[in-house]
């Protein structure tokens, strides 16, 4: 049964070093996804292949039926693909309502300002403050708002917790479930695993660009040779 994203048999190289092997994955409309393993496994890779950051040299990837893995990653997002990086790309000299109306005027019908704060009210408490005096957390709000803004199909989250204090964690945790129970798609790349596990309904583990495990949290719960071997918990 085909998905809201069917990704077959990619291939993705830095130069001349292959870092992804013949990666397979699918993710269903309105499910959480989570993406493990170690540092260096491919993970940023693979969400980086899919919002067409990178291309892969073989195989196929399909965003609700139809081929996307060639084309320019602008493309990608307007077809609902968006990405969150784990590096956040705010623009530091613009407000915190800049960004977000930035990022409005290249989406078709874009979420209202009104909406964007009541899922994060401490945006609209920070709306006049720059990028750049935004703490950790407050600028990974304004990253994920930057793309929920744009209404995505589907959004990719590169560790989105990474360096955050555990009190953000969870904020962000619930800011992510309440998208989840809405129907929001999302594929979730995260070092926390206890973080990611409670938040996804399937999991992928990868292990230097090959997929490991396949299946759903729970089985992944209960399989400590996956866990202790792949993901050192």
């Amino acid at each position: 049964m085909s998905g809201m994203l069917d990704v077959e048999r990619i291939n993705t190289y830095y130069g001349d070093s292959h870092v992804l092997f013949d990666l397979s994955m699918q993710v269903r409309e309105r499910e959480v996804v989570a993406l493990l393993g170690r540092n260096g496994a491919g993970k940023s890779t693979t969400l980086k292949t899919l919002a067409g950051a990178l291309r892969p040299r073989s195989g196929t990837i399909r965003l609700e039926g139809e081929p996307i893995e060639l084309l320019p990653s602008y493309e990608i997002a307007r077809r609902g693909l968006q990405l969150v990086p784990e590096e956040r790309r705010i623009f530091s000299g613009l407000t915190v309502a800049e960004n977000l109306e930035l990022a409005a005027l290249s989406a078709a019908d874009p979420m209202p300002l009104p909406d964007i704060y009541a899922i994060f009210p401490r945006l609209r408490e920070r709306r006049d403050s720059y990028g750049r005096s935004l703490s950790g957390g407050e600028q990974q709000m304004l990253a994920i708002a930057r793309a929920l803004i744009r209404r995505p199909r589907l959004i990719l989250l590169d560790e989105p917790f990474e360096g955050l204090a555990v009190t953000i964690v969870q904020n962000l945790l619930e800011v992510c479930r309440a998208l989840a129970a809405q129907g929001q798609t999302i594929v979730i790349v995260e070092q926390n695993v206890r973080a990611a596990l409670s938040l996804a309904d399937r999991a992928y583990v990868l292990d230097k660009g090959h997929i490991v495990f396949e299946g759903s949290t729970q089985d992944l719960r209960g399989s400590s040779e996956i866990m202790n071997r792949y993901l050192g918990v």
